[in-house]
């Protein structure tokens, strides 16, 4: 994919000896600041042009007489005042086109700015012959309210253009401007970001924004990270949990171990991919480039051939014509059509960055809306990728409850998976004595006095222990681990633990099946486990024992297959994967976020959020359909109008008209690419 900085094609270059402030939290912000400078000049360019109009129309003789002061427009020498304020106007209301007809004359690609200055500069030098002695009629007042409708068009539109284009200005303004680093002796300074480094210890008070990506030391607090992976509950933290710099305490007091600063920050890094993103080509602006090239040239040849047959026709004069091919070259303007695509590429970057859906590769963040079938890994992605309990079988007359209580009493000094899994299962563990682990088979302990084990099915075996139990035996069937407890070499109970399937990804299944999209597992755990995860969420099809380096083959024998295929994993080994499918979806990045082989990039540990993608694309995909199709739809009723195909009927359109209905189209479009939503389906 071509990563062309996506320029606005169609941006006038104003000129201005006002310098940018760069601020030290902001140093991507040229962009913004240049949107925020084009907005300030238009506005200023508008009203005073607005100001130097009001003469020229008292000093017109054809509106002097509509408004009934004749007088004013017949004075001695008023033609040649009327030809000053016209002047005064035409170079600073119409500099930014006549800099823009330059600017694309040279580079050999008229355009929009080609039109507007073209017809602006036919109507001003003619209207000057007539006062300098040519005959015909003036157009000064037409000139002066052309300038002031493209200035007041472009002013709208470019506030439109920086809401779309501050994506890098509102990922900065989350970070704070100074930190509270700890010293030696235990007291804090205060000190500015780029003076932090890994290592230091910030102090982060109840509601300040976290000032570095690192790891809580000491304290416990609500964490909201909502403006950075789009979380809007606060998220619970305590000592070892990692923090985003960014995000907002709550009502704890942290110490921080400050991990990463400036480029290799979480935001650093996001704010680096929405830049790239935003300047990514379009595969479908590509179609819009070209149709605005076509559209040029025959917005410049509508006018000639409108110029020329309204002069062979008997009746009406040069002025009449003139006047006509000026409108259908301000009309026929493609500047809806250049910015149709860039601003929706623009919001929808912006928009999924904020909602935790980070776009790396446009062109595969486009196709995603044409998916066959996507392949999930499990572990991790459509599963927690931690063991928990997911049966408790009693062999006595003991309780469910008695029986985790008494294991996880057992467990409760074992840092096992299993161990914890059954810790975190239990209500209330109850204490243990004489605590030993059994390497490779278990533990041993005693609780109440009374010695148990908590045990493997090999430890069983060498100790010639038989259980026959249906139920344990469909547990096995379905790859689940089963732990027993013993007393006295007698079973009490067994345990069941499983990798559990995350809720997310019931839900997520059952809506890619909704829309017809395959679902598909791939996973390097036997038959037995990868059948009952299947089997949990219903999924199409599965591919287990597979070693991470051949799961790029299944990717490929599925897009030999002819499917358009998407592999979504964590990003770390099935980078191979990522990298063949059509698209890449690394989930649950995390704070991690430079994963090279993904196209797209889900911050949040959420199968869901590879819905939202896919109905993200699609709804990215229909705005830029809709501003394509208003954008050249518009044309192609415009143009006629403007030629004056209509005047036998009384419909005449001024050029002062025609600009009005040119910038209106533009707004439009720009209006249409804001309200792009993220969750829209």
């Amino acid at each position: 994919m071509s990563q062309n900085e996506q320029k606005n094609p169609n941006a006038p270059s104003s000129e201005s000896d006002e310098s940018h402030e760069h601020s030290e939290k902001q140093k991507t912000g040229d962009e913004g600041s240049h949107h925020a400078h084009m907005v300030k000049d238009f506005r200023r360019r508008f009203w005073i042009s607005l100001i130097l109009t009001l003469p020229i129309l008292f000093l017109s003789p054809m509106v002097s007489d509509f408004i009934g002061i004749s007088e004013i427009s017949q004075f001695t020498y008023s033609h040649y005042l009327l030809l000053f304020f016209s002047t005064v106007l035409f170079v600073y209301g119409g500099k930014p086109f006549l800099s823009g007809l330059y600017h694309e004359l040279s580079n050999r690609s008229p355009g929009m700015m080609t039109l507007i200055g073209l017809a602006i500069s036919v109507a001003y030098i003619f209207s000057a012959a007539v006062v300098l002695g040519v005959q015909g009629r003036m157009f000064f007042w037409e000139l002066a309210t052309l300038i002031d409708v493209m200035l007041l068009g472009h002013w709208i539109e470019m506030r439109s253009v920086m809401g779309a284009s501050q994506a890098l200005e509102k990922l900065a303004e989350l970070m704070p401007t100074t930190a509270h680093r700890l010293k030696e002796d235990g007291d804090t300074e205060e000190v500015s970001l780029d003076e932090l480094q890994n290592g230091d210890t910030v102090v982060v008070k109840p509601g300040e924004k976290i000032p570095a990506d690192g790891t809580i030391k000491k304290g416990e607090s609500s964490v909201n990270e909502a403006m950075v992976t789009g979380e809007s509950k606060p998220v619970a933290k305590k000592q070892g949990d990692e923090v985003i710099a960014g995000s907002i305490n709550g009502d704890g007091s942290l110490q921080i171990n400050v991990e990463k600063t400036g480029d290799e920050s979480y935001l650093s890094q996001v704010m680096d991919m929405v830049k790239k993103a935003q300047q990514s080509r379009s595969q479908t602006q590509n179609l819009a480039d070209r149709a605005a090239k076509w559209l040029t040239l025959i917005a410049l040849s509508a006018g000639t051939i409108t110029f020329v047959a309204w002069l062979l026709v008997e009746g009406f004069d040069f002025n009449f014509a003139l006047s006509r091919a000026v409108t259908v070259m301000v009309i026929t303007c493609p500047h809806a059509l250049g910015l149709a695509i860039p601003l929706v590429v623009a919001v929808s970057t912006a928009l999924s960055a904020r909602n935790g859906l980070l776009i790396r590769n446009r062109t595969a963040f486009e196709r995603a809306r044409n998916l066959d079938a996507i392949v999930f890994d499990k572990t991790g992605t459509l599963t927690k990728g931690e063991f928990a309990v997911s049966d408790v079988v009693p062999l006595q007359d003991w309780s469910d409850e008695k029986i985790l209580n008494t294991a996880a009493a057992i467990e409760s000094n074992s840092e096992h998976p299993i161990a914890k899994g059954i810790v975190e299962k239990s209500g209330n563990p109850l204490s243990v004595e004489d605590f030993q682990a059994i390497p490779g088979k278990g533990a041993r302990g005693k609780v109440d006095g009374k010695e148990f084990f908590v045990v493997s099915p090999g430890y069983l075996e060498e100790n010639d222990i038989n259980i026959d139990n249906n139920e344990i035996d469909k547990l096995h069937e379905q790859g689940k681990t089963v732990v027993f407890l013993l007393k006295n070499d007698q079973a009490i109970g067994a345990i069941a633990l499983a990798d559990q399937v995350r809720e997310e990804s019931k839900e997520a299944i059952a809506r890619l099946k909704e829309i017809d999209v395959r679902t598909m597992m791939v996973t390097g755990d036997n038959q037995k486990v990868a059948d009952w995860v299947a089997e949990e969420l219903g999924l199409d099809e599965i591919f287990a024992e597979v070693l991470p380096d051949k799961k790029s083959n299944i990717i490929e024998d599925l897009q030999n297959r002819g499917l358009i295929v998407a592999m979504a994993g964590d990003g770390v080994n099935d980078a191979p994967a990522l990298a063949q499918a059509d698209i890449g979806i690394a989930i649950g990045a995390g704070t991690d976020v430079a994963v090279e082989t993904a196209d797209i990039i889900l911050v949040k540990n959420n199968p869901l959020d590879a819905m939202r993608v896919i109905g993200f694309s699609k709804a990215t995909y229909r705005k830029m359909v809709q501003n394509l199709i208003w954008a050249t739809g518009y044309n192609a009723v415009a143009i006629p109008l403007a030629a004056g195909v209509l005047y036998w009927a009384g419909i005449v359109l001024s050029p002062a008209v025609g600009a009005l209905l040119m910038s209106a189209s533009t707004v439009i479009v720009a209006i249409n690419a804001r309200l792009l939503k993220v969750d829209e389906n």
